[in-house]
């Protein structure tokens, strides 16, 4: 197993790129743990391997004595001067222990197992070294093989963990296949995979823009911010920092060229190119493009945004259960709330008012309210229970309990309205 350990020393450090030194010390230190199962864990051992002749070399120390009693890490005067003449009592001496390949079957074995996991953390060490600066790239691999629907990725020095969740949906790779995806994380101190890859992050779709438009390499087209729903649709807010370059234009490229490489390369999913505003109200505006908007409401302390859009725009605008709206709140970083023409002109008159005033009211039950002819609290207040009971689905307890409440709520704007009349009546005598 030892011989000829120059050779395979060098080989492996040349074919795998591990530092000899690293190498060289592994062996050490596995002849080591091999050699003390052998002649005894308290006996004192040092290994060198010698570069000139190839060989790994073991040293013991013992104590010399007068009288041996314990052999491990004593030896006698006699014996001694036949190794050392000059040695005395008490001296620490050294010598040479008989040749390495008698360490035996088991500590030979033992010996190997340390030798192959020293290389394997020293590969580590390359492995993360090579990758560590790369982290945040597009890589390309082939398909090596599948573990509990995760996909192992060859890169060609080393393998690749694709998880099942960072897989795009409904599609579907064979082992050979060639594939891209975004080099998420490098781990160092792990035993299992050390590169981690994703190819449903942000991140991987804002890269492969990146590498199709020149413009944004080049620094004059930036991407401010993009999201997405893996396979489905993606929306990326883009912002120019020359006038005359159109960001959107950049990105579409010639007849569409440029996004529908990135397109195709996330497998259909439609992208959204959105021109970025620093005004919310014209960005939310872009965002949910091709949808018209009539009105933004804007909150900045809540970071909310009451968007209105004509009657027959909002389907649209919200999307396909709700992705679109969705979509464009994430990409905004604000809370997106979308209302037709209609129901906004509704939701301002002074009836509907005074129904979201009555204490427990939300804003779907009073929509429920005045689509069955209950326009204003007082009505409320007023109406027969049996018919609130049927309008909108509750028991006679919480009816009474309504109407309860609607009624306190009239009684209070009808005493506020007073206190406001008195304050502007004019005194007797003037």
């Amino acid at each position: 197993m030892l011989s000829d350990l120059k050779r395979i020393i060098d080989q492996i450090s040349r074919d795998k790129g591990i530092d000899r030194q690293l190498l060289i010390e592994a062996l050490e230190e596995a002849v080591l743990s091999a050699a003390k199962k052998r002649y005894g864990l308290r006996r004192d051992i040092e290994v060198k391997f010698n570069d000139e002749f190839g060989e790994v070399e073991l040293f013991q120390f013992r104590k010399v004595v007068e009288q041996v009693e314990d052999e491990q890490v004593e030896v006698s005067l006699e014996e001694a001067k036949r190794l050392d003449p000059e040695v005395e009592l008490g001296d620490e001496l050294g010598s040479k222990m008989e040749n390495v390949s008698d360490l035996g079957r088991i500590a030979a074995q033992s010996a190997k197992q340390v030798i192959i996991q020293k290389m394997k953390d020293a590969e580590r060490g390359v492995i993360f070294d090579m990758y560590r600066d790369r982290k945040g790239e597009i890589v390309n691999g082939i398909v090596q093989r599948f573990e509990r629907g995760n996909m192992i990725i060859n890169l060609g020095r080393t393998d690749a963990l694709l998880p099942k969740k960072e897989q795009m949906p409904r599609r579907s790779y064979r082992q050979g296949d060639r594939i891209r995806a975004y080099l998420m994380d490098v781990r160092q101190d792990v035993r299992e995979q050390q590169l981690i890859l994703s190819r449903t992050c942000n991140e991987f779709l804002v890269k492969l823009f990146e590498m199709e438009v020149p413009e944004i390499s080049e620094g004059i087209v930036k991407i401010i911010n993009a999201c997405r729903e893996p396979g489905s649709r993606a929306k990326i807010a883009v912002a120019s920092s020359e006038p005359d370059v159109d960001p959107v234009g950049a990105c579409v490229g010639m007849k569409g060229s440029r996004v529908q490489n990135v397109v195709q390369e996330l497998q259909g999913e439609k992208i959204d190119i959105v021109p970025w505003s620093p005004d919310p109200a014209k960005y939310v505006s872009n965002a949910l493009a091709p949808a018209q908007v009539s009105m933004v409401v804007v909150d900045e302390d809540k970071r909310t945004l009451l968007v209105v859009v004509p009657d027959d725009q909002l389907s649209l605008a919200i999307g396909r259960q709700g992705q679109n709206v969705r979509l464009a709140s994430q990409l905004l970083g604000w809370r997106i709330d979308v209302k037709s023409e209609q129901r906004y002109s509704r939701m301002t008159e002074a009836g509907f008012q005074s129904m979201m005033r009555v204490r427990g009211m939300s804003e779907k039950i009073a929509e429920t309210l005045y689509d069955g002819g209950i326009n204003t609290a007082l009505e409320l207040a007023n109406v027969d229970e049996a018919e609130l009971m049927k309008i909108i689905g509750i028991s006679e307890v919480e009816a009474q309990l309504m109407k309860a409440e609607a009624a306190r709520s009239v009684a209070a704007a009808d005493q506020q309205d007073a206190e406001a009349e008195s304050v502007t009546q004019p005194a007797d005598g003037e």
